[in-house]
């Protein structure tokens, strides 16, 4: 078992290199840089990742939370998925309330912050401008989440946050051969069965959502509680 675990964790250190090293979308690419260049003045002396994102956390978790893409002065900058943005503020304070997390802050790559039985990646790996991947940007980046779930074989429930990422994740079981058809459809709350997964769904922690309160900390709680059964 611990051989297993070990051959498994290695795998998915090559894939996280081969994540952090892509090249596959020039629209991506260029606008990962450009926000990098210039900055942010409430970030600036500060150096950018400006690199894709591999996930992080638990690489024996049963639960694996599901995003949209990195956020250009979140992520892309800190080198962490839903790290140093206010997204990342609520995501991590729920995994932490749930007993998924060892803190509720998630400021930067050295910040001590370790998840237990959860892990965080995404369906698109670099920013996207506006927050809005093209579909061409989706289907080169699908491949990783697919040998994600492929390697971390102790995976039943995941967490999806919003509807893109429920969309991708359901794109990835079928390249995994998983059924689905009736294609779910996504709502907040959504949960369904496929293959070995229960896939759960639950609004996205943007700003959009949280400051008008159409997602709350209860609601995003409860998610994970459920997550947690």
């Amino acid at each position: 078992m611990i051989f297993k675990f070990m051959k498994s964790s290695k795998s998915l250190d090559i894939l996280n290199r081969r994540i952090i090293t892509c090249r596959k979308c020039p629209r991506l690419v260029a606008w990962r840089e450009e926000t990098a260049r210039i900055g942010k003045p409430a970030f600036a002396g500060q150096t950018y990742w400006a690199r894709p994102l591999p996930g992080f956390g638990d690489v024996q978790a049963r639960v694996m939370v599901v995003g949209l893409a990195p956020a250009a002065h979140g992520g892309n900058r800190t080198g962490r998925v839903f790290t140093g943005d206010r997204s990342g503020e609520w995501l991590y304070r729920a995994l932490y309330r749930a007993a998924f997390a060892n803190q509720p802050q998630s400021l930067s790559k050295n910040d001590g912050l370790k998840l237990k039985n959860a892990y965080v990646t995404a369906v698109v790996r670099c920013a996207p401008p506006a927050n809005k991947p093209l579909p061409e940007e989706r289907e080169n980046c699908l491949p990783y989440l697919v040998e994600e779930l492929k390697l971390m074989t102790h995976v039943r429930v995941i967490v999806t946050l919003g509807a893109f990422a429920w969309n991708g994740v359901l794109r990835a079981f079928r390249a995994l051969g998983e059924k689905t058809t009736p294609r779910p459809k996504f709502a907040h709350g959504a949960e369904v069965k496929i293959g070995r997964y229960r896939l759960l769904g639950s609004y996205h922690p943007s700003q959009q959502n949280t400051f008008t309160g159409k997602l709350t900390e209860k609601m995003l709680d409860e998610i994970f509680k459920r997550a947690a059964k």
